[in-house]
């Protein structure tokens, strides 16, 4: 009994050092620093806030019902930049996902109507980096714009991360600042 119990756990040892040398995530590649975004994302503002929204169980139950997505965070924090007289100019906000290959950390730029303004791929893994380099590229635009034509499955798979971030960033804005009437 006593050299069964050693080969089960002799076993479950191995196949726990296996499962950890399968894991393959690579080190983060910070492609740009959160301030550098802030700082173009909120290009105009005069005064920055800090808003953390915490969604209702009601407001993360519509989110659902909606897109599918069920928001995760406990927070999501918004940065909101505002002119001389206070109104609101842009917002602001970083959200990750995390894949199978590691997290791929996006920031989002909104118009204070809520519209997106643009998106920086702020930080990604090395391995992850190759896919994604084809749509960080000054030329990404032609490359959006012909659908993805010329990419690997790899490389569209990352584009529609990115652009689910997009999304769920403008959804997160719409319901809990914009809805709440918070960015005024």
């Amino acid at each position: 009994m006593i050299q069964v119990v050693r080969y089960v756990a002799v076993v479950v040892a191995m196949l726990t050092l296996v499962g950890v040398a399968a894991a393959h995530i690579t080190p983060p590649v910070v492609l740009v620093s959160d301030r550098d975004v802030l700082a173009g994302s909120l290009a105009g503002a005069q005064r920055l806030f800090v808003r953390e929204v915490r969604l209702t169980p009601a407001e993360r139950q519509a989110i659902q019902k909606q897109t599918g997505w069920t928001p995760e965070e406990d927070f999501y924090r918004f940065y909101i930049g505002r002119d001389a007289q206070g109104r609101p100019v842009a917002a602001a906000i970083f959200l990750t996902d995390y894949t199978v290959h590691g997290p791929v950390r996006v920031a989002v730029a909104l118009g204070p109507d809520g519209k997106v303004k643009g998106a920086t791929v702020v930080e990604l893994t090395e391995e992850t980096y190759a896919w994604m380099r084809p749509l960080l590229d000054a030329q990404a635009h032609f490359v959006t714009a012909n659908l993805g034509k010329g990419l690997d499955s790899m490389a569209q798979f990352y584009g529609q991360v990115v652009t689910g971030l997009i999304k769920r960033a403008a959804l997160v804005y719409e319901v809990g600042v914009l809805k709440r009437g918070d960015s005024a």
